[in-house]
């Protein structure tokens, strides 16, 4: 059995948080969102991990993570750039934000050979979540005949938070328990009485129900979606490069593969309770969680010892 690699999303710029989140302490001595994932990764048996970054980040996730990870865990970075496209295009003038979380799996495509995991920087996903995805990925062959992905969903209301709207892909799954679509829906909130909804581009409103499966971009994936990327990320160049705000989102690109029939994707489920820093307004509750983790025994009070 291969083991795994952790490909962590951790260039975005944080334009809700107002600041660089990656970055932004959390636990007692200093610790950050990401070093509880990465902890939770090495405990569950990823070999690796992967950071895709700015270079404005870079002096600082090296002098972060490269004191406690020898010994533990292989590391590479990896830039995300704007100006990392495929051959023929070029980056609008006027553009200020990176491509997506499709565009910063797709910068990763020289560092990563095995199956891997990819997560959010700033999302806190729980150790049992780990250890589902590790086992999946373990298990996974570059012989399959068709590609098997999967997503680790989390049931929608235990996902959002009570300053402001985020952005979910919901989720249905089929009689095998293979995922069937995933709706990338960018303005969802909290609704009182454990519902949520959702605004259209239009401006109106839709109701959930808030218990859809809901991805937080936690996926398992093999090498093989490299390629498939390549050629899906060319196609939304060419329909949307030229815009300023465009996204090539991860969840879209598994649906448009899954319709065409060229992946599976298992969706697993968990009992782990997923927080996040969305909003400067949520990092009080993450403290106040890891502290309540801390006193359970889950994790030491000196995260690395």
């Amino acid at each position: 059995m291969a083991t795994p690699t952790l490909l962590v999303l951790a260039a975005g710029i944080g334009s809700r948080y107002g600041g660089f989140k990656q970055i932004d302490p959390v636990g007692p001595n200093g610790e950050i969102v990401l070093d509880y994932t990465v902890y939770d990764a090495w405990k569950s048996g990823f070999g690796k991990v992967v950071f895709v970054i700015s270079p404005t980040l870079d002096a600082t996730f090296r002098q972060h993570f490269d004191t406690c990870l020898p010994g533990r865990m292989q590391v590479d970075y990896v830039f995300q750039r704007m100006d990392d496209l495929p051959p023929g295009f070029s980056v609008p003038k006027d553009r200020q934000k990176p491509w997506g979380t499709g565009h910063a799996i797709w910068s990763a495509r020289n560092a990563i050979r095995e199956p891997f995991g990819a997560v959010n920087a700033d999302d806190f996903y729980g150790r049992g979540a780990y250890q589902t995805l590790a086992d999946f990925l373990k298990a996974r062959s570059a012989a399959d005949k068709l590609p098997t992905y999967c997503m680790v969903a989390y049931r929608l209301a235990n996902t959002l938070t009570p300053h402001g709207t985020v952005a979910r892909g919901i989720c249905t799954a089929d009689g095998r328990g293979f995922l069937s679509t995933v709706v990338e829906r960018t303005k969802i909130e909290a609704v009182a009485g454990g519902s949520a909804r959702f605004q259209d581009a239009d401006g109106s409103w839709t109701p959930l129900t808030g218990n859809e499966p809901a991805s937080m971009n936690y996926w398992g994936f093999t090498p093989s979606l490299f390629d498939r990327l390549s050629s899906e990320f060319t196609e939304f160049l060419k329909t949307r490069g030229a815009e300023l705000k465009s996204e090539f989102f991860i969840p879209t690109v598994v649906d448009t593969l899954i319709k065409r029939g060229q992946c599976q994707c298992a969706v697993l489920s968990t009992d782990e309770k997923w927080f996040g820093m969305t909003y400067r307004e949520d990092r009080p509750k993450v403290t106040e969680s890891i502290r309540a983790l801390i006193g359970a025994g889950l994790y030491p009070e000196k995260l690395w010892g």
